[in-house]
């Protein structure tokens, strides 16, 4: 029985790759360095910004000044074009109105998790929202969403670890919760299925009848 629920934010609840991307493309020409296609960034998100920093620069080239650059663009710019997903709204409604607990756990920087959750999904009253934080390893590592499942004063077992990437599947499987795919994101079916996806979802408004049938 699940009895609450873990989102990546995301590729799972936000269409966020155009801002994302953007930022990190004024970041890159800022530093003299090319840009990338927005569709490019689908396969560099979900592990960190200076992973992604490290994937966008060319090879060899130290981040550190693009990390700061990317973060810097990216506070100024992260809602420009970032919105929920089509079908998100009436989901969290659904899923609240069961009286689930809903969390948020992000590889993107705590203070933008926190900030992007209070503005473009304000009328949800989710339990805990955490991004990447010091001193607490990211995902894939289990060690956050274990601790949210404290917070949320359940078992992992009985907890839904919903993502769009092959590293939410895997930080699911690492936690014991159960692990479910989203289509929309950031990633192919066929990654979320070779990862371990318990659940596949193409359409958010499906996802309460597959947690609570």
């Amino acid at each position: 029985m699940i009895r609450g629920v873990i989102f990546d934010l995301d590729g799972t609840l936000l269409d966020s790759l155009a801002d994302i991307g953007g930022a990190m493309n004024d970041a890159l020409i800022a530093r003299g360095w090319p840009a990338h296609p927005i569709a490019a960034y689908l396969r560099m998100v979900g592990d960190g910004i200076e992973m992604l920093a490290k994937r966008a620069a060319p090879p060899g080239e130290d981040v550190t000044t693009l990390v700061d650059q990317y973060r810097a663009r990216y506070q100024e710019r992260m809602e420009h074009e970032t919105r929920p997903y089509a079908g998100i709204e009436p989901m969290l409604d659904a899923l609240h109105a069961r009286g689930l607990p809903l969390a948020v756990l992000s590889n993107k920087r705590d203070d933008f998790t926190v900030e992007l959750v209070k503005r473009q999904l304000p009328r949800w009253p989710f339990v805990a929202v955490r991004g990447e934080r010091p001193g607490v390893p990211r995902k894939p590592d289990p060690a956050a969403a274990l601790e949210l499942a404290q917070t949320l004063r359940l078992p992992p077992a009985e907890i839904a670890f919903v993502g769009d990437t092959p590293i939410d599947v895997k930080t699911a499987l690492a936690a014991g919760m159960l692990p479910v795919a989203v289509e929309w994101g950031f990633r192919t079916a066929d990654e979320l299925r070779a990862a371990g996806a318990t659940l596949l979802v193409s359409d958010p408004e499906q996802l309460p009848g597959l947690l609570l049938s």
